[in-house]
């Protein structure tokens, strides 16, 4: 088992930055590869980034790529995600994610824990 918390949301003016955390218990963190999906009112839950156990592998969704930037600290069981030049329609719930395996993959039938999410907002 795994729980993931997430932090680091908050309301933000377009072109500015936050960084979400999301902190893990469990002594098998550093197997797991990590994902980061988002939900907006009224939309489907929508891939965002992934990484794999080992940090070498990323992957980002096109309408982050450039902006965002995942990554993981394994002696801290945390996984980031950096946003930079933000815009209102990033407004959203973030969920981090977790799946047992090594290799990323970007649908959320892919993920087995589930953080409870974290509000961003973007003011225009």
């Amino acid at each position: 088992q795994v729980q993931l918390v997430e932090s680091g949301g908050g309301l933000v003016q377009a072109g500015g930055s936050l960084r979400l955390s999301c902190a893990a218990s469990g002594r098998t963190f550093s197997s797991y590869a990590m994902g980061w999906f988002r939900q907006a009112p009224g939309k489907e839950r929508e891939f965002v980034a992934a990484i794999s156990w080992s940090g070498v592998s990323t992957y980002y969704a096109d309408s982050v790529k450039g902006r965002f930037t995942i990554s993981r600290d394994n002696a801290k069981n945390t996984v980031y995600l950096q946003m930079n030049s933000l815009k209102p329609e990033d407004t959203a719930v973030y969920y981090c994610a977790a799946r047992p395996v090594h290799t990323i993959v970007v649908s959320t039938r892919g993920y087995d824990y589930w953080g409870q999410g974290t509000q961003v907002t973007v003011s225009s």
